[in-house]
């Protein structure tokens, strides 16, 4: 049974480097649109790694995991696969051209079957590691939202710290995911899940006046601000690197130092002179953002050293907690296996089979009133 395909945000219109062609598709696309019948469709993609292994029975197998801008999927290429020599050869952070057969495996989801390779290009390359137009216009018009929201910060101290962060760390933060799995896990992910964020802070604050507007939506830019050292990508290429400072210290922790730094660096600047005399006291503003960072996992079983303890550290933990699981759901929707008319399969970590939400009902244009009429 086919999935249930909603509108993406990787969808594109035609024109543009290698993605006018029909069969080229982007790794999400291939998720959403394999059936189990078959998809012929051709990819173009970053290996992430090559893995030499063996079956039980001591079949030997290349395991790849290849990278684009809206995802990873795995591939795997058997020692009697045409280009296994070649694929064998290649370096991680190499680019292949595939062609194929996608389908789905009831073990391991979206497989290729009957595939070739090839290497890309250097003008595939270059149209792979900009990325399809739909999500590249999407991240630009998400980032351009930070920038307003932050120029739009009445509180002269978060709004210098706010845009002194983009501009020292705002190229890296577009090539940051905003995380490993689960969600926004794509080069750029983190600047979309911080845009939406932003968005749904200041909508929050117009039901809850009482809510500090400022110091959420700086919460919203800052919270994961650790992870551009946790899942950041380099500029050429899609390949998340695993690194000492997120294995040793965490993004929560980074991101504490991080706006300290950046906060005293700022305090040193001539122009911070004059915020000695507002009220509430730099300090107090220092350390009320910083517990937001601290606090925006919730509980300390999920890593936060404290569990927010003021009304905006609450609102951020159901801010951050909500747009991660509804970006599950929507890549959900589009991926998971049909179970039944109507319910998917449980995508991991949600707790329980996806069932498909109800379409908004578009009222029928009403019939026109009859006319009236017209005394003589």
């Amino acid at each position: 049974m086919r999935p249930i395909r909603f509108p993406s945000k990787f969808d594109w219109p035609c024109g543009v480097g290698v993605w006018h062609d029909a069969r080229m598709h982007t790794i999400a696309q291939i998720r959403a649109d394999t059936v189990a019948e078959g998809l012929d469709a051709e990819l173009s993609a970053q290996v992430a790694s090559a893995t030499a292994r063996q079956t039980k029975d001591g079949k030997p197998f290349l395991e790849l995991v290849m990278g684009d801008a809206t995802g990873q999927i795995t591939l795997r290429a058997w020692s009697d696969h045409p280009d296994y020599a070649m694929l064998s050869s290649l370096p991680a952070g190499g680019f292949l051209w595939i062609d194929g057969r996608f389908q789905l495996h009831p073990s391991f989801g979206v497989e290729a079957r009957q595939w070739r390779a090839r290497i890309c290009t250097d003008q595939e390359i270059e149209d792979l590691l900009a990325g399809p137009p739909g999500l590249r216009e999407r991240q630009s018009a998400d980032f351009a939202f930070i920038t307003d929201a932050v120029a739009r910060t009445a509180d002269p101290r978060l709004r210098a710290l706010a845009e002194l962060f983009l501009e020292k760390f705002g190229d890296r933060m577009r090539r940051t995911a905003a995380a490993r799995n689960y969600h926004h896990a794509r080069r750029g992910g983190l600047v979309e899940h911080a845009a939406q964020m932003m968005r749904a802070a200041e909508a929050l604050c117009c039901v809850y006046p009482d809510l500090h507007r400022d110091l959420l939506v700086a919460g919203a830019l800052f919270h994961d601000c650790g992870k551009l050292w946790e899942n950041s990508m380099p500029e050429r290429g899609f390949v998340m690197a695993y690194q000492e400072t997120g294995e040793l210290l965490g993004h929560i922790v980074t991101g504490v130092e991080l706006v300290n730094r950046l906060w005293h660096t700022l305090l040193d600047e001539p122009a911070a002179a004059a915020w000695e005399s507002f009220e509430p006291a730099n300090d107090d503003v220092r350390m009320h953002l910083l517990h937001l960072i601290a606090a925006h996992h919730g509980e300390m079983e999920f890593g936060s050293p404290v569990v927010p303890k003021t009304p905006e550290a609450i609102a951020l933990h159901y801010i951050d907690n909500l747009d991660a699981k509804l970006e599950m759901f929507r890549a959900g929707y589009q991926e998971a296996r049909l179970l039944a008319p109507r319910i998917q399969e449980r995508v991991r970590p949600l707790t329980g089979n996806l069932v498909r939400p109800l379409a908004v009902l578009v009222p029928e244009a009403s019939a026109p009133a009859p006319e009236t009429p017209t005394a003589q």
